[in-house]
């Protein structure tokens, strides 16, 4: 069975940084696109950030420069750093997992975990 668990959200002032984490089981890992959503109250979900098996990752701009996605395949983690949050950035968060090497756009990701929670306030 595949499993996705996020872990990692909370409360960060504007300005601060969190990192997410993954941890995927019932598949493997490596061979898979990996990527990061996120959905606000009231808005539809957003894809931020997905990574292949390469290593290739693709941002939404909305994102690009403060977040940054990585798999440690020696932990079987996948990680979302997040930097200079802003309040726009709460949302709670998922990791999903694509059953292909590579990523293509924000579809076809049939795996998803339950979401983290981020709340960014002062």
């Amino acid at each position: 069975e595949v499993q996705l668990v996020e872990s990692g959200g909370g409360l960060v002032q504007p300005g601060g940084s969190l990192r997410l984490s993954c941890a995927p089981s019932g598949f493997t890992f490596s061979n898979n696109c990996m990527g990061w959503f996120r959905q606000a109250p009231g808005k539809e979900r957003e894809g931020i950030a997905h990574i292949s098996n390469g290593y290739i990752t693709t941002y939404a701009d909305s994102v690009k420069g403060r977040f940054t996605a990585y798999r440690d395949l020696v932990k079987g983690t996948l990680y979302l750093q997040m930097n200079s949050l802003k309040p726009e950035d709460t949302a709670m968060y998922y990791c999903a997992a694509r059953p292909t090497i590579w990523c293509s756009g924000w579809t076809s990701f049939t795996s998803w975990g339950q979401g983290t929670q981020v709340t960014v306030s002062s």
